[in-house]
């Protein structure tokens, strides 16, 4: 049993992949060296592995609903910055550093 039919086999067997992918199996004269792609889900949308990553997605920074940015001197704060509790829990909960100054706003950025 060759590569291409031992992966169409799990393919069919696998409900999550059954109904998104679809898979041909060629005759032995056709066979190509290359193997089908497989497509799996994206990674999970908030997790960034530093602020650089983050400001790519969301320019400003994302902070709480209710977050006011901690500012030193003469400075204003950041007011620009995606405003939704729930991200910036998942985002924090899953790298708390981006967040230091711990103001409710991860990776404010003017």
């Amino acid at each position: 049993m060759d590569v291409r039919r031992i992966i169409v086999a799990i393919a069919a067997s696998t409900s999550l992949l059954a109904g998104s992918l679809a898979f041909s199996v060629p005759s032995a004269q056709a066979q190509s060296t290359t193997a089908p792609a497989i497509v799996f889900p994206t990674a999970a949308k908030y997790k960034f592995a530093n602020c650089t990553a983050l400001h790519k997605v969301y320019p400003h920074g994302v902070g709480k609903s209710n977050a006011r940015d901690k500012v030193r001197g003469k400075t204003k704060p950041v007011t620009t910055f995606k405003r939704s509790t729930s991200l910036y829990n998942k985002i924090v909960r899953y790298r708390s550093d981006l967040d230091r100054d711990k103001d409710g706003v991860a990776c404010e950025k003017k």
